[in-house]
């Protein structure tokens, strides 16, 4: 007897070798059966969709659950756009820390909103004593006053109080952890978001360290929600590479370095496991940090990297020999030389064909880059409403020449590079139907199209959010499309994203999320 058994339903598959049916039968968490294979068989539960549209649940390969969760109950100085109203909420923030020395966390600062950075004088003003801290919306700068650069080391960069990149992770790693109890509820509150829009698994970007590390022991909160109950989604965690130690291998295995035991990707289970080892290059375009070859439209500078480039690139060889999958960060063209150099020189000493290398947000990628990450078998892994939401900037910044280059869609699958659509959550919206209207119009809110001989197919973007993210994630046997023997993990649609209007496809509801063929109460809308 089938568990259940979902009737009447348009079912979008995406798999070729039974693209649509109309009966899906669920047993234990998979699927069994499509159509004939499983109409006639009882079920305990038989649901009636009524004609609506079901879809593989859509993976999400590049989010920030605990940042998420974190940031939806810190305070927020979006939208303002003048210094008087930033600082007026950043005193009210103070107000309610009573003890001398606290920290005072504020969310949704970004300068292009005032014109300028804020200064920590300007904060100085206000923070009567407490540690305050302004996080950047792009995750790779920050705003501090001078109690916070009085602690810092004095070779640490900063300008006047904004710190990027690496100098930001300095000022991170003065505070205490953020408890096991605290992420838990931060992760679970950004977990139940993820469903409502459609998303039953996810790939978490970084944690343990890096820029947006909460924890060093912050696997412990995601397997606490594991053995709690209340992990609502599957998630596969990018260990951030400074957790990485020199280790004392056999010459044999050529490890130089390596976590604790030796994990690595593919460790866990279906509902939590261990994904790539996540290594930034460069920075972002927000903060004007993605490290390019050509100087920033109308600016004196062409960003930075993370690091010495040398000792990214060594980084990279090592995660590689120790048998990781590698999500390289890199947003600028040359970053993306940098990760793409490397990446050839791992492949040399030590060729793995099915490591599936991935280079997270491929921001700017020139033409001549194309064929490389083809010939290396590099996965692109994309955040379309990036474009959605700031494309009129980024474009303005790029300048013409190169605006068409941004967050490519056709140019990769042309080339036969696995494309995969993303959010980067918090960044910006997470929605996966929003991201894909816009890898098919290529329009920002504003209404201005970049690039549009990048534009794709809606079956491509979908495939980008389904059986791409799969690939991404090594999940491809058990997830990704709705198949006999995969899991029983889709998403129900008010309509098809493939038959109505490009323009409508954002605002489709999403009725229901199933995980493990269940459907989750919170995620109907």
């Amino acid at each position: 007897m089938l568990c259940t058994r979902l009737t009447n339903a348009h079912i979008v598959t995406m798999d070729p070798d039974h693209p649509v049916a109309h009966d899906l039968g669920i047993w234990r968490g998979r699927i069994v059966g499509l159509d004939d294979a499983v109409t006639s068989l009882p079920a305990r539960e038989v649901i009636d969709l009524q004609g609506a549209t079901v879809l593989p649940g859509f993976i999400d390969s590049h989010v920030h659950l605990a940042w998420t969760g974190l940031r939806a109950s810190t305070p927020s100085v979006a939208p303002c756009r003048r210094v008087e109203d930033v600082l007026a909420v950043v005193e009210e923030a103070v107000s309610r820390k009573c003890s001398r020395g606290a920290w005072v966390d504020i969310a949704g600062y970004d300068q292009r909103a005032l014109g300028r950075h804020l200064t920590a004088a300007e904060l100085d003003r206000v923070s009567n004593g407490r540690k305050v801290f302004l996080m950047h919306d792009s995750g790779h700068a920050c705003v501090v006053n001078s109690a916070v650069l009085d602690l810092l080391p004095a070779d640490v960069p900063h300008q006047d109080g904004f710190l990027a990149e690496s100098a930001m992770t300095a000022a991170r790693r003065l505070r205490l952890p953020y408890s096991q109890g605290e992420l838990a509820d931060a992760i679970e509150r950004a977990a139940q978001t993820c469903l409502a829009e459609g998303v039953t698994a996810c790939a978490e970007a970084g944690i343990g360290g890096g820029l947006l590390g909460h924890s060093p022991v912050e696997l412990g909160a995601y397997q606490l929600l594991r053995d709690q109950g209340r992990l609502p989604l599957r998630v596969q965690l990018m260990a951030a590479a400074d957790t990485l130690r020199p280790v004392a291998s056999h010459d044999a295995d050529g490890i130089p370095r390596a976590l604790d035991l030796g994990l690595r990707t593919g460790f866990g289970d279906d509902w939590l496991s261990m994904g790539a080892l996540k290594i930034y290059t460069d920075g972002g375009m927000m903060a004007r940090t993605a490290a390019l070859t050509s100087p920033y439209h109308g600016m004196d500078q062409t960003g930075q990297f993370q690091d010495d480039p040398e000792r990214i690139a060594d980084t990279i060889v090592d995660g590689h020999l120790a048998g990781w999958q590698l999500a390289v960060h890199a947003i600028g063209d040359r970053a993306a030389d940098l990760a793409l150099d490397a990446l050839e020189r791992a492949q040399r000493i030590r060729p793995r064909p099915d490591a599936r290398h991935r280079i997270e947000h491929a921001g700017l990628i020139r033409p001549d880059q194309l064929p490389r990450f083809a010939r290396l078998g590099a996965i692109a892994v994309i955040q379309p409403n990036f474009l959605r939401y700031f494309g009129d900037d980024y474009a303005s910044i790029m300048g013409e020449d190169r605006a068409p280059w941004l967050y490519r869609g056709k140019g990769f699958l042309d080339h036969g590079i696995t494309l995969v659509g993303s959010s980067d959550r918090p960044v910006t919206d997470g929605s996966p139907l929003r991201a894909i209207q816009f890898m098919v119009e290529r329009a920002s809110e504003s209404g201005q199209v970049i690039g549009p001989d990048e534009g794709i197919t809606v079956d491509d973007a979908l495939r980008s959010y389904t059986v791409g993210g799969a690939f991404a994630c090594h999940w491809d046997d058990n997830a990704g499309s709705l198949a006999p023997g995969k899991r029983a993990d889709l998403v129900v649609l008010g309509d098809d994203p493939r038959r109505v209007s490009t323009s409508h496809i954002g605002d489709i509801e999403v009725v229901a999320a199933f995980v493990d063929g269940r459907e989750n109460e919170k995620s109907a809308l």
